[in-house]
């Protein structure tokens, strides 16, 4: 995972015909992280999208090196499915290794209903079955759209201990949040400061 790096050079995103940021640089070498913030619709989940790859750049560059998982408001999990072998389904796509899913419901404390179907758990739950997928993946970027969503104080230190861990192994995170995350000082990236000046 040491290898991981996420590098964006002036970058510019176009959604709809209008401007959403432009000017966005940004070096996140192994173990950083970094939080985007800023309202509603300034484009931290498009910016999140741009460095999965699952969005064009309209300007500048970005280089990325390591497995990328992005967690955002959708669970991409069988809702038929028992828990683990939901995750199991995703953690062998991503080629992981044998004990991603174990390691990643304990890291969640999930294992007490690894048995549960999907569509059976709380909304809670499914969010630390979302963050659960995430850290099975075993890629080296987590891109992580409001994390803390749905997660009691109990819920929130878990995500605390899996984000520090995957950190000190040299990972990196890229969180967008409208609440406080448990992270060890990310670079602080505020999209407003961004945002296209509207010709007049």
């Amino acid at each position: 995972m040491s290898g991981a790096a996420l590098r964006l050079d002036d970058v510019a995103c176009l959604r709809g015909g209008r401007m959403l940021f432009r000017g966005i640089t940004l070096t996140i070498a192994p173990g950083g992280s970094a939080l985007l913030t800023g309202p509603n619709g300034v484009g931290k989940s498009s910016l999140l999208r741009i460095c999965a790859g699952l969005l064009p750049i309209f300007a500048g560059t970005m280089t990325r090196e390591g497995g990328v998982a992005l967690a955002d408001e959708r669970l991409a999990l069988d809702m038929e499915l028992p828990l683990a072998k939901a995750l199991d389904f995703w953690a062998r796509i991503d080629r992981a290794k044998d004990s991603a899913v174990d390691d990643a419901l304990g890291a969640m404390a999930l294992k007490p209903i690894a048995d549960v179907p999907v569509r059976m758990l709380s909304t809670g739950q499914r969010k630390r079955a979302m963050l659960a997928r995430v850290i099975a993946s075993g890629a080296g970027i987590w891109l992580l759209d409001e994390p803390g969503n749905g997660l009691d104080s109990a819920s929130l230190a878990l995500l605390g201990g899996a984000v520090a861990a995957h950190l000190a192994g040299g990972g990196i995170v890229v969180a967008a949040s409208h609440q406080p995350l448990p992270l060890a000082a990310p670079v602080m990236l505020e999209l407003t400061d961004h945002q296209a000046v509207e010709a007049a």
